[in-house]
Formats: C-alpha cells, sequence, structure tokens
C-alpha cells in the first residue's frame, strides 16, 4: 500500500470496481487488525487493515482481502453484526446489506465451507441505512424511501414497524440502551423510539431539508449530529430539541455526517458525489474551520475506524484513507 500525496490521502486500497460503500465494523472482532467491508455494483469484499500508527512493524498500512460475496446487484448500505469474530474457532463474519432491489441480504461465512445468506422482503421502495443491536446482533433496523423504518430478527420477521413522514434516511441503535432506536428522516425531523412500547419518545428539529445524514455520538450520547442542506448540524439534546451548533460547509450540498468513534469532538463531512470529485471535511468542534480537507474522485460512503481518528471513503476502484489530528 502507498501513501498517496495527490490527493492528500494518507492511504489508498486498489479495488476491481466501483466502491458504492465502505464500512470498518465498529465491534471488537477479537483480532488486532481492523475488519473493513465494501460494495461494489455486484458483490461485497470482506478484508482486514493494519496501519502504522497502530502498529510500528507496520509500514504504512497493511490491507488483505479474507473473501469476496458475491451479490449479484449494487450494494447501497452494509451494517457489521457484533457477533462478528475473528478469534473464534472457525471464525465467524456476519453483515447484512441493502440493495437496490429494495431487499436486506443477511450474510454468515466461516471464511471456509460455510456461507449463507438470507434476504429480507418488506420495504417497498429504495433503503437508505440499516444497523444492527449493538449488544446481542439478534435485530436489525432498516430505514427506507417508503416512509417505514422496520426491525427485523435474523429470520427476516419483521419485529417492529415505524410509519415515517418522509424517507427515512439514517438509523442509528443506542449504544448501551438497547430498546432505543433514532431515525432520521430527509424533512428535517430526527425521533428516538422505545422498542419496548414502539412509541416516540423526542425528536429534534433541524429546520432545513433535506436531511441527508444523521448520527448518534457514542464517545456522549447525548450528542446527535446532522448534515441537512449544505450544514452541519449539532445538537445537545440534555438542552434543546434545535441545534445548538450549525455551520455552513458543501457548497454542492453535502451528503453524509459520521462521528469519530474515539472523540466526542471529532465528525467527518462529505460533499454531494459531484461530476468529478467528491470533498471529505473532518470537523473539530474546538475548531472554527475543518481540520483536514480531502477529495476522492466521485467518493461515496464514509466510515471511522473503530479506535483511530482515521476515515475512510470509497470511489472510483479505490478506498481512500485519511488519518488526522484528535
Amino acid at each position: 500500500m502507498k501513501q498517496d500525496s495527490t490527493r492528500n490521502t494518507s492511504y489508498t486500497v486498489d479495488c476491481e470496481d466501483y466502491v458504492h460503500v465502505v464500512k470498518f465494523n465498529p465491534f471488537d472482532s477479537g483480532d488486532s487488525c481492523s475488519l473493513i467491508a465494501y460494495g461494489g455494483n455486484n458483490y461485497v469484499v470482506v478484508g482486514t487493515c493494519r496501519f502504522q500508527e497502530e502498529d510500528a512493524e507496520v509500514e504504512g498500512m497493511q490491507y488483505k482481502t479474507l473473501r469476496t460475496f458475491h451479490h449479484g446487484i449494487r450494494v447501497d448500505a452494509i451494517a457489521w453484526s457484533p457477533e462478528t469474530r475473528l478469534d473464534a474457532i472457525p471464525p465467524q463474519i456476519r453483515f447484512c446489506t441493502a440493495a437496490s432491489d429494495r431487499k436486506l441480504r443477511l450474510f454468515t461465512s466461516d471464511l471456509q465451507d460455510k456461507n449463507e445468506f438470507k434476504t429480507f422482503d418488506g420495504h417497498t421502495d429504495y433503503i437508505n441505512d440499516l444497523v444492527f443491536a449493538p449488544n446481542e446482533g439478534q435485530e436489525i433496523a432498516s430505514v427506507s424511501d417508503d416512509h417505514t423504518c422496520r426491525v427485523w430478527d435474523l429470520e427476516g420477521n419483521e419485529k417492529a414497524h415505524f410509519v415515517l413522514r418522509s424517507s427515512g434516511m439514517s438509523v442509528c441503535w443506542h449504544p448501551e440502551e438497547a430498546f432505543k432506536l433514532m431515525v432520521a428522516e430527509k424533512s428535517g425531523t430526527i425521533r428516538f423510539y422505545d422498542l419496548v412500547t414502539q412509541q416516540a419518545i423526542l425528536s429534534l428539529e433541524c429546520e432545513q431539508t433535506p436531511l441527508m445524514s444523521a448520527d448518534w455520538c457514542l464517545k456522549n450520547t447525548f450528542k446527535i449530529g446532522a448534515v441537512a442542506g449544505s450544514d452541519w448540524l449539532i445538537w445537545d439534546i440534555t438542552r434543546s430539541s434545535y441545534p445548538q451548533d450549525k455551520r455552513p460547509v458543501h457548497v454542492d450540498r453535502a451528503r453524509l455526517f459520521r462521528w469519530s468513534r474515539v472523540n466526542e469532538n471529532l465528525f467527518a463531512t462529505t460533499g454531494y458525489p459531484g461530476k468529478t470529485t467528491t470533498q471529505l471535511l473532518v470537523h473539530h468542534l474546538g475548531h472554527p474551520q475543518p481540520i483536514l480537507t480531502g477529495t476522492a474522485a466521485v467518493g461515496s460512503g464514509l466510515t471511522w475506524h473503530r479506535t483511530l481518528p482515521l476515515c475512510a471513503v470509497g470511489g472510483d476502484h479505490k478506498i481512500f484513507f485519511w488519518v488526522t489530528e484528535m
């Protein structure tokens, strides 16, 4: 792997296809390497990464493909299961995808002979995001342009169904309280649902549209971030249902928002995939200007490493990685 200074990326990995989505495993898989999955036009690749920032014996970055899963259709979103373990015998890889045919696919593999997938039907329009229950990994929540959020068990049975007022763009599961789900709607409302009572318990307002992406800060679960229009917005849910902080960042509309997993003041946003380049901005709440600006050829997807201040974006036959300061 090479350092790539032309687009000021820290590292790049070459891929066989356009990368529509890229996702680091957010859970500890029992191995010193980080798992990463990326989706192309008809397959998902699962690999491991190791960076010199975490291991002095690594020069730059080491990447290794573990397995390529045939998908048969464009991959639009990927979620990792907390049941994924590389230290088990045999190892278990489990992830779920959303595809352009409005179906979810749950993949389970031991990286040897066992490679299974199940298809979940129910959404009637494009699926924008999905997430596993973070503790046991026995349920999956998904949101769609069909104005629903659905919760599924691992057999594909629908366990809960929330009717939204507009397209569901992002869904996040509370890391400690397994009955709380956050759903962000394109019309600018973010709602929190109680999965026990199946009722909305709190809502936040952007006051601008379209809301394209929202994320729950795992380092401080009172903090919510989102992008709407060309701005990023931050809420402290203990203080107000309106944003405490907001700033215009992307002239061409903002597309994705992701909190760092290691610092509650660090987050990244991407601009809309343009004709040539997509802008990645890394922000720190203590700084008035972005602390890192990167560009990727028609990039898509955005993901943070579990333990490093390092994020990745997919692109044309490449994954781009940027290391930032804390």
